[in-house]
């Protein structure tokens, strides 16, 4: 002790203390010290019995997935998610709604979804989209809020969906609620035999809690998202890749205990390919996107999308964001591109940073080191910036 100062009374004010975290324009992937060609690289994501030959899934968002879409997505290799509680089981044809969105101002849209999502949710729909998913071939993955999981899971399950998501902007294994008894995981699966995805987390302790009731991924991510204004509203969220690294640690802590392996999947707020594989590195298993899937020809929002919790009747936490049209499926996913800004062929620069890191596997790319670096993206680029601003 320094002569002169008192000693620190243990009784006197204490102040929180802040970590630092870290989103994807703030780091960078580091090279490894042996390289592979990109052919060689393993991608794959394995949830529960299915198998995807690449690791992106498309958000449950109604602009974004349709019948139609999830078909499409499954037939390039990936998966997508229907909202149930969305337009598509609300009506016969939503094309009249989602035309009257597109073309609404800013500042009428949202009173526009609210008004839309008060038609009741059917069960002949619910049955119906699914039945059309998996006439087409598809994985059926159907999305549900924790709030409707117990009162509609058993239909989703009887009537054919492969895939099971319990979503809300935060879930935990641990609920509390007016009712006698609110979603109880643990109970779900004794009568649920079907893999169900929970999201979305951010932390270790939250995420270790609901691995150990038996889930088959969980979803990382709250907040992030191009449509979310969850952040804004609620000031609630951590950024992506700190959220990835901690949610990463619990499914390996997990592993390690129990010896069964549960993928986590960052979900929103990912815009390129460096995006992309800032999350792999960080740890995750697979991606889920929402804008630039609702960019897509194939996706029903005519250029738009909006986020899950948007037409809350007394609290929206999103907005409607638009994106264009100006892409495929195809496209974003495998190229070919001439953009050079990291929009199209996600697939092939993912292949690419996992061979320039020596990674052979995802799992081998989740080791990948990382530094900080604020400047990855600003760094010796004066020109492109002068020639932007011309």
């Amino acid at each position: 002790m320094e002569r002169g100062l008192a000693p620190l009374d243990p009784g006197g004010p204490q102040f929180k203390q802040l970590r630092r975290a870290y989103g994807f324009d703030e780091v960078a992937i580091v090279p490894g010290e042996v390289t592979v060609n990109p052919e060689l690289t393993q991608l794959g994501l394995d949830i529960g019995p299915y198998h995807f030959d690449v690791p992106f899934l498309a958000s449950a968002m109604d602009a974004v997935v349709d019948p139609r879409f999830a078909i499409e997505m499954h037939r390039a290799g990936g998966l997508a998610v229907l909202n149930l509680e969305g337009v598509w089981t609300r009506y016969d044809d939503p094309g009249a709604m989602l035309e009257q969105v597109a073309s609404a101002s800013r500042v009428e849209a949202t009173a526009i979804l609210q008004e839309a999502y008060h038609e009741p949710i059917r069960d002949d729909l619910i049955a119906r989209r699914i039945r059309e998913i998996k006439d087409g071939g598809a994985v059926a993955a159907i999305s549900v809020t924790p709030m409707l999981t117990k009162k509609y899971a058993p239909l989703i399950q009887d009537s054919g969906a492969d895939i099971i998501v319990v979503q809300s902007t935060v879930t935990t294994a641990h609920h509390e609620s007016n009712s006698v008894e609110g979603l109880r995981f643990d109970k779900l699966f004794k009568n649920i035999h079907i893999p169900v995805v929970v999201g979305n987390t951010v932390g270790f302790g939250a995420t270790l809690e609901i691995m150990r009731t038996g889930v088959a991924a969980v979803l990382v991510g709250v907040g992030p998202g191009a449509a979310c204004t969850s952040r804004e509203v609620l000031g609630i969220g951590v950024p992506q890749v700190t959220a990835t690294i901690d949610c990463a640690a619990a499914r390996d802590f997990y592993y390690r205990e129990s010896g069964n392996y549960v993928p986590i999947i960052t979900d929103g707020g990912i815009r390129t390919g460096g995006d992309v594989c800032k999350c792999f590195a960080s740890g995750a298993d697979a991606i889920m996107m929402g804008s630039p899937f609702a960019a897509t020809t194939e996706a029903p929002g005519r250029g738009y999308h909006w986020g899950m919790a948007t037409p809350h009747a007394n609290l929206p936490r999103g907005t409607r964001v638009s994106v264009g049209v100006n892409t495929t499926i195809q496209k974003l996913l495998y190229g070919p591109t001439s953009r050079t800004d990291g929009t199209e062929n996600l697939v092939g620069a993912l292949r690419t940073a996992m061979g320039m890191c020596g990674a052979h596997t995802i799992r081998e790319f989740q080791q990948a080191e990382m530094v900080v670096a604020p400047a990855i993206k600003t760094e010796g680029k004066i020109y492109q910036f002068a020639q932007a601003n011309s």
